[in-house]
């Protein structure tokens, strides 16, 4: 068993979900439960990072005694300046503050950094930094701006390093948590999402369902199609998806999803058109945590309202981890935003709600869909976020913003899908900013609006990079909005990576 001890980071789970590719017994503890778990089985301990500083008062401790298991323990982050206080080193706020890339270099090859270069890209995300070692501890490694980024005790088998290599912009991260393993004992082995793996998903939807009715939340999106083929492999005819037009979504979306699933899965899909409701209730709302959770109360209303007619007692969702995570599902993470299908939600349910990939990153939910037989231009849509397009307005959402912003963002997509590379891409989006500037038109003065265009690479949206899209594509995009869409007279490019931005402006 290797013991993750989460101590707020988005990232923790991302960690867990590493180890598990590698080694199938991983259990994601608190600070507080970590003796309750020390057994003959715990084979090593990993320490994640988190938003508090060690030296605050009330942030997340450990006690010394963790220290002396003769187990390998590696901390990360957080991890590292906890080890270091623990034991003894010091810890302070950073002269200067790392969010994002850095080059790391090892100055002393251990067993952790076996097999790689003297120098590579790692993703730092921090601001205090140790500048006493413990006793007993070595340097092995330095970035531009941190003195001790990486350390160890190989006696005791203890490593800290600044760096997170959970994330797949730390080059050889993967390398490195494979490299703890075999400290640890453990021979890697990968980890796979097959049909026994979805067989059991569904065989526990079936059982917790039995023969009651369900309705499930479809919005057309990789996740709630997932889940609503699953639920209705699992109980066939008893499941009923509710597809609710909000108002909020893409151009020509409800007539392509109603294609699909009633055609391809013969499923029992109904269609309910509430834009009015949406949209009056979002008046005058500019607030974006505001703007997420009026729209996941009016979904549950809805979806309340058309579970009376149906008689169904269970809500299938397909959240999966990163909302949960996002929105502080674990204790001493950080709120980032609240997302409808996780925060918005009342705290009293009409009926029980049912989350059957609430553990899965968004590629595991691919893989569970090919498995299933979803075809490619449903496992490979794009991520689409529960509000709609209501988080890509800035400000109040109104008619006017939709119609720009639906037709800026099928100009991209469909530009965007012309090119080689957008296979590549995780996710594109405009973004309605409510800045208006100055312009020309048919030499004439014009004041219109500005459309920001977000394109990410991503593996599981913990992390993402900017998209470095062929500046003949990005020109090609920017001369049809503007000329196509005759409110817009400018457009821009977000070269924001994740962090320290999120994905969605809102």
């Amino acid at each position: 068993m290797i013991l993750i001890v989460d101590f707020g980071s988005q990232t923790t789970h991302l960690i867990s979900r590493r180890i598990r590719e590698k080694h199938p017994n991983v259990i994601v503890v608190e600070p507080g439960n970590i003796t309750s778990h020390i057994n003959k089985d715990l084979k090593g301990i990993i320490l994640s990072g988190g938003p508090s500083s060690v030296y605050e008062k009330g942030a997340p401790q450990i006690t010394k005694d963790i220290f002396e298991l003769s187990v390998p323990i590696l901390g990360i982050c957080y991890g590292l300046h906890l080890m270091a206080k623990t034991l003894g080193g010091t810890v302070t706020s950073g002269k200067k503050k790392e969010y994002g890339p850095a080059e790391l270099s090892i100055i002393k090859k251990n067993n952790l950094f076996k097999d790689m270069p003297p120098q590579f890209n790692v993703w730092m995300s921090h601001g205090d930094e140790v500048s006493k070692l413990p006793q007993g501890f070595i340097k092995v490694g330095h970035s531009k701006t941190t003195q001790f980024a990486a350390f160890c005790n190989e006696k005791k088998k203890l490593y800290a390093i600044q760096f997170h290599p959970e994330v797949v912009h730390t080059e050889f991260g993967e390398t490195i948590l494979e490299n703890f393993l075999s400290i640890c004992g453990i021979k890697p082995q990968q980890r796979k999402i097959d049909k026994e793996y979805v067989d059991i998903l569904t065989e526990s939807i079936k059982s917790g369902l039995g023969n009651a009715h369900a309705i499930c939340a479809l919005s057309g999106g990789v996740d709630s199609s997932v889940v609503s083929v699953l639920t209705h492999k699992a109980i066939g005819k008893k499941l009923t998806a509710i597809y609710i037009d909000s108002g909020l979504m893409r151009k020509n979306e409800t007539t392509e999803l109603e294609k699909v699933f009633t055609s391809h899965f013969k499923m029992n899909i109904k269609i309910v058109h509430a834009q009015n409701i949406f949209l009056k209730r979002l008046k005058g709302i500019t607030d974006p945590e505001q703007k997420r959770k009026i729209i996941g109360k009016t979904f549950i209303d809805v979806f309340e309202k058309e579970a009376k007619k149906i008689g169904a007692t269970y809500f299938i969702q397909g959240t999966i981890y990163p909302d949960v995570i996002e929105s502080a599902g674990t204790k001493h993470s950080k709120k980032i935003k609240s997302h409808h299908n996780v925060g918005g939600l009342p705290k009293k349910l009409n009926f029980k709600l049912i989350e059957p990939l609430r553990n899965l990153y968004k590629d595991e939910v691919r893989q569970v869909g090919k498995v299933l037989g979803l075809p490619d231009r449903v496992i490979q849509r794009q991520p689409f976020p529960g509000p709609g397009l209501a988080v890509r307005i800035i400000g109040e959402v109104t008619e006017y913003k939709l119609k720009i912003l639906r037709n800026a963002d099928s100009i991209m997509r469909e530009e965007l899908e012309k090119t080689s590379d957008y296979k590549n891409i995780w996710q594109s989006l405009a973004v309605f900013t409510g800045i208006r500037s100055t312009g020309v038109r048919g030499d004439n003065r014009a004041y219109g609006e500005t459309i920001a265009l977000r394109i990410i690479s991503a593996k599981d949206a913990m992390s993402a990079h900017w998209t470095h899209v062929p500046y003949e594509t990005l020109d090609t995009i920017s001369v049809r909005i503007v000329n196509e869409i005759p409110e817009v007279n400018r457009v821009v490019y977000d070269i924001t990576n994740k962090p320290p931005a999120t994905i969605e402006w809102e």
